[in-house]
């Protein structure tokens, strides 16, 4: 599977934990990576692991999109701009094997296919600021 395509279902089990109780959360991961036929062990590996490396850094996460998103907080953002921003965030930061500007493209991306009209532009403009 393409980094793509892995970053697009991290991004599914990331939005899944805003609505998830965290002792559910091993449970959701195991049903949906189960759904994913075209995956490898490699494959489901890397979005398990990824998923809940994110998990454990989420306050922190939010922290710096705080720090960094003028005039918006976690509390009041869109649901999925926030996912966007939190695996974008934790690529930025903790995942080494992620160039910057790679990290802040495929968010882009995302949210052009499952934000609203103002997402990319907003998701963008979160991620410049902290990539200053």
């Amino acid at each position: 599977m393409k980094r793509t395509q892995l970053r697009e279902h991290i991004f599914k089990i990331v939005f899944c934990m805003d609505f998830c109780k965290e002792e559910e959360m091993p449970e959701q991961l195991a049903l949906y990576t189960r759904q994913l036929e075209s995956a490898g062990e490699e494959d489901l590996e890397y979005i398990s692991g990824k998923s809940r490396k994110i998990a454990a850094r989420t306050e922190e996460i939010d922290s710096l999109i705080n720090a960094h998103a003028t005039g918006w907080k976690t509390g009041r953002m869109n649901k999925v701009d926030l996912t966007i921003l939190r695996l974008a965030v934790y690529e930025m930061k903790w995942d080494e094997d992620v160039p910057t500007g790679v990290a802040i493209d495929e968010a882009v991306e995302l949210a052009k296919k499952y934000s609203g009209e103002e997402g990319p532009a907003f998701v963008n403009g979160v991620l410049a600021k902290l990539a200053d």
